[in-house]
């Protein structure tokens, strides 16, 4: 004998609720899940404040999340040799670009320099050292300077190319203490292990130091370029995040952070 029983409509509607509701998850549109689109981004230490401004605009004005991991442009150079899932890739120097492109890494017509970095010396507040150009590195209080290390930093070999043309690389070298990127050169300046550094402008407006800018004309220039990763699978939206790099408003906080914007870019 087959039995059965009969439902009232409230108690079917209880039963295909929790369907219901699967269905119209299931065909939300992934923003609406808070699973919106992203992209990841590789970019040299120096742009950790101006970038993070940008990214939070560009995520409000075109919905798309920006995923930013900072380091040494030679370092994140390395990890996208290695395969690392990154879309774009900020360097401080446009060599390792280049050296990327040839190497079939980075998308070859998207390379472009967008903006030029500046050095600036550096001192901890608390220290009381008076340093207020390069040539006062030579006093004997000033026990460690601070800088990224040349070997795959651009801002280090900037900061050498700087201290050698001031005339005082021989007499400081013995002094010099090698943060993995520029932010952690900083940091030795800001905690007092060094009480000087050389380190980029764009993030030396710290409350625990105080700065000067260097002459530009002591360095060679420090090309700020960016590209995107052949591997990336948003493509799209790499270009997207490009272009916005060069909106107005991106521009004015770029220059803001001590920047300079090439003509015509």
């Amino acid at each position: 004998m087959v039995g059965f029983f009969l439902l009232e409509s409230g108690d079917v509607m209880r039963l295909l609720k929790p369907l219901l509701a699967f269905i119209m998850l299931a065909f939300l549109p992934a923003h609406a899940l808070g699973n919106g689109p992203e992209i990841t981004v590789a970019a040299a230490s120096d742009l950790t404040f101006a970038l993070k401004e940008i990214a939070a605009n560009f995520g409000k004005e075109a919905g798309v999340k920006a995923v930013l991991t900072f380091g040494s442009t030679g370092m994140l150079a390395r990890q996208i040799e290695q395969g690392a899932p990154f879309d774009i890739f900020l360097a401080a120097d446009l060599k390792y670009l280049e050296s990327l492109k040839e190497g079939g890494y980075i998308d070859t017509e998207t390379i472009e320099v967008y903006a030029y970095g500046r050095l600036a010396l550096a001192v901890n507040k608390p220290s009381s050292i008076e340093v207020k150009e390069i040539k006062d590195l030579l006093n004997p209080g000033v026990k460690r300077i601070a800088i990224a290390n040349p070997a795959h930093a651009p801002y280090g070999r900037a900061a050498v190319e700087a201290l050698k043309s001031s005339g005082v690389w021989e007499a400081v070298k013995g002094k010099l203490v090698f943060g993995e990127n520029i932010r952690q050169a900083l940091q030795f300046v800001q905690s007092g292990n060094a009480p000087a550094g050389i380190v980029a402008l764009s993030i030396a407006d710290v409350p625990e130091v105080k700065f000067m800018e260097i002459d530009v004309k002591l360095h060679g220039p420090i090309e700020q370029a960016a590209g995107v990763v052949a591997g990336s699978k948003e493509k799209a939206l790499a270009g997207q995040f490009l272009r916005y790099m060069k909106t107005p408003a991106s521009k004015a906080i770029m220059k803001r952070y001590g920047f300079i914007i090439p003509e015509g870019k």
